[in-house]
């Protein structure tokens, strides 16, 4: 008993320490899908701070740097920053680039996985902001079973990284705690 409480404390001290770097609108972000993931029976997700570090670089060069444009979709990574550029496209056959991103850029051990919202192809006035990305993820039945552990996804999450900017946001998803 007394291992769990200093596990809970543990994890609400990081949690509230993180949170400090996550800005008010990306705090809604995790608190509204935390808040879904309830209603569907599922637990809270630790914030992770490699995940979160990989969502908010990500964001920045989908909007500084649009890698999104022609063939290539919102998973993809530009040539103008310390990582490997990829062009994600459709068929999904560059998977492996964005899994890989998180051991890329951190000391996250394990893959990640980003579900992602915005385009650079239209609408470059708009603000993204938490509640239109869930309301967008939820409707998309391959998004939404990432966030609710369905299908090939049902794998339990142990770490998530949040990260809104101007048109986008990502989310990131880990099976791995985050150290």
């Amino acid at each position: 008993m007394k291992i769990k409480l200093l596990t809970v404390f543990f994890f609400l001290l990081s949690l509230i320490s993180y949170s400090q770097r996550l800005t008010d609108e990306e705090k809604k972000l995790y608190n509204i899908i935390m808040e879904y993931r309830k209603e569907n029976g599922l637990p809270i997700i630790p914030i992770s701070t490699s995940l979160t570090f990989v969502a908010q670089t990500h964001v920045k060069d989908l909007v500084n740097n649009k890698p999104d444009i022609g063939n290539c979709n919102t998973h993809s990574w530009s040539s103008n920053g310390n990582w490997t550029a990829c062009c994600y496209t459709p068929d999904h056959a560059q998977s492996g680039c964005m899994w890989s991103k998180p051991r890329e850029l951190t000391s996250y051990k394990g893959n990640g996985y980003e579900i992602a919202c915005g385009s650079n192809i239209c609408c470059s006035d708009f603000i993204m902001t938490a509640d239109y990305a869930l309301q967008s993820w939820k409707k998309s039945p391959g998004h939404n079973a990432v966030i609710i552990n369905q299908g090939s996804w049902n794998d339990k999450w142990n770490a998530i990284g949040i990260g809104l900017n101007k048109g986008f946001a990502v989310v990131w998803f880990g099976k791995e705690f985050d150290n």
